[in-house]
């Protein structure tokens, strides 16, 4: 289990609204395009990080964390697990305040170094199977 009990709940509801989505391209196959518009759906605003910055769901793409003109709350991580740590250490210094690892994207030592870092951190779960689960 790699989330402290609650975490999961005060990622989704207490953490922020502005969610970057690393990953997220134009491509409708990929599971990145079906959970951006479910976070889309509660309430987050998607910001699709991906080298091509492709507007995704109405919203501009970035290629880079370093890119987005804004502060993100919380850093869903769509790439593979080997590139996942670097993503991790970039939402750290941007400043994030929570960074989700998808299904299948473990990376413990990076998990490690971002709760050292004050994050919030939930890794290998899927934010659009977690939101159905928190009830009323």
């Amino acid at each position: 289990m790699y989330a402290e009990p609650g975490q999961v709940r005060r990622i989704l509801t207490e953490l922020g609204d502005t969610w970057a989505v690393v990953g997220l391209s134009a491509n409708r196959s990929r599971a990145a395009w079906g959970v951006a518009e479910v976070l889309q759906r509660f309430g987050k605003r998607i910001v699709p990080v991906h080298p091509s910055a492709e507007t995704v769901h109405g919203e501009q793409g970035y290629p880079s964390l370093a890119d987005v003109p804004f502060p993100v709350d919380v850093v869903d991580v769509f790439v593979n697990s080997r590139l996942a740590g670097p993503v991790a250490d970039e939402a750290v210094s941007t400043g994030a305040r929570a960074v989700w690892f998808q299904l299948g994207v473990v990376d413990e030592a990076a998990y490690d170094r971002t709760r050292a870092a004050g994050l919030a951190m939930v890794m290998d779960r899927c934010p659009a199977i977690e939101i159905p689960r928190l009830g009323g």
